[in-house]
């Protein structure tokens, strides 16, 4: 599963810092008589105005011990409370008291008297602060309100982070899919739905997500989880462990001696002295090969592999020869494939279309496979995309086709 950092968090909040940033601004109680709105009686004015100083000189805490005060006044008028609670919810949300912030930016809201265009930074606020306790229920609640008064990118996904971490997957991913909809999904929204993908345990709907990221995002990090799981899929051919060790060498996943051994002696059963050489020479020129205490082992391999290829170009002609009369058309596909490693990419590919026009192979999909890696190779990527996408084996052929057609698109 992914780690993906939550960032929006802050931007939600920030509307807590702005409705805290200027608290009560304008509120003169005398002057508001005068010109006929609400009174505001002097014994809840004279604590309201004091906490607002106290306020406006960065004294939030002092402020709320101010505006108690202001509570112990009885008889208050809704306009009265309404005053009293505007300046607490600035006040508190500036002290980090969001306990008491919540309560009195619900009243300032539920009060019916807030200015329209005060209500979205409100409720943005408010959204944030039950973000902020984990109480995603109520955090839902108030962000879907949110969206009504302003619908911002920022609420949008905060709403899904909610979703996700109160564990409504499905409500995350119906989320997720609306905000996708009409284009390509962002990094940090893949990771999300791989991370539902595996909550709800649907393999198929992760690995496909991962496919996006390893297509887009390449980082070795996907690449590595998506090659380690199609090697461990119910009916993978270990005869394809070669192909995938391709895959990773690509990517650079292999670093480790006994990697970068296992992998040449792979190639060598295959008939590929050839790139077992090179498999080699990246394995020493790495540092990982030449080194340590297995130094003579990796000499001897060095020596197998070039001794290999000296017997491979000596006897290609003989053994093409052989291979045709007798109709292998299985070896003869990884005679071509060889000579393709070897340089040799024209006559190489063209034994390797004619033993899969010559029929009897018993690996046809893993021919197909080779071929499409072979034209990759020899830098035809046309012809190595139209050989990948013919591939249809079940036995991990047609999914390592698939990553090799990722990974040809993306190196355009």
């Amino acid at each position: 599963m992914f780690k993906f950092r939550l960032a929006h968090l802050g931007l939600a909040l920030a509307a807590t810092a702005l409705v805290a940033a200027a608290p009560l601004a304008g509120f003169a109680p005398a002057r508001a008589a005068a010109q006929g709105r609400e009174n505001v009686r002097a014994e809840v004015a004279k604590p309201v105005l004091e906490a607002q100083k106290l306020a406006l000189a960065g004294k939030s805490r002092e402020a709320l011990a101010k505006l108690r005060e202001a509570d112990g006044v009885a008889g208050k008028s809704a306009a009265e409370t309404y005053q009293i609670e505007r300046l607490r919810a600035s006040a508190a949300a500036a002290a980090g008291d969001n306990e008491a912030a919540i309560h009195a930016f619900e009243s300032v809201l539920n009060s019916g008297r807030l200015p329209a265009a005060d209500v979205p930074k409100f409720t943005q606020a408010l959204a944030g602060m039950y973000y902020r306790a984990k109480d995603w229920p109520k955090a839902i609640t108030w962000i879907n309100r949110s969206l009504k008064d302003a619908d911002t990118p920022q609420m949008r996904e905060l709403l899904l982070q909610s979703y996700y971490l109160s564990g409504n997957y499905a409500a995350a991913a119906k989320q997720l899919q609306a905000e996708t909809a009409g284009h390509g999904a962002s990094e940090s929204q893949l990771q999300m739905l791989a991370n539902i993908a595996h909550k709800q345990n649907d393999k198929a709907a992760y690995i496909a997500t991962l496919e996006k990221l390893a297509a887009n995002h390449p980082k070795p990090s996907y690449w590595a989880d998506l090659l380690s799981r199609v090697s461990t899929k119910p009916g993978f051919s270990d005869r394809l462990a070669l192909d995938v060790a391709r895959l990773k060498l690509v990517h650079g996943l292999v670093s480790k001696p006994a990697d970068y051994m296992e992998i040449a002696q792979l190639a060598l059963l295959a008939g590929n002295p050839a790139e077992a050489v090179h498999v080699v020479e990246q394995g020493y020129k790495s540092g990982a090969l030449g080194n340590g205490n297995n130094v003579a082992r990796h000499q001897r391999l060095k020596d197998l592999a070039a001794r290999d290829l000296a017997d491979s170009v000596k006897n290609a002609a003989a053994t093409e020869a052989e291979l045709v009369r007798n109709k292998e058309a299985d070896k003869l596909a990884a005679l071509g494939f060889a000579l393709v490693s070897q340089g040799n990419a024209a006559h190489g590919l063209a034994l390797m279309n004619q033993a899969l026009r010559m029929g009897g192979l018993k690996y046809p999909e893993e021919a197909r496979l080779h071929l499409g890696i072979a034209y990759a190779n020899a830098g035809k990527k046309p012809e190595a995309l139209a050989a990948l996408k013919a591939v249809q084996g079940k036995d991990g052929s047609a999914d390592l086709a698939r990553y090799w057609i990722l990974q040809l698109n993306r190196a355009a």
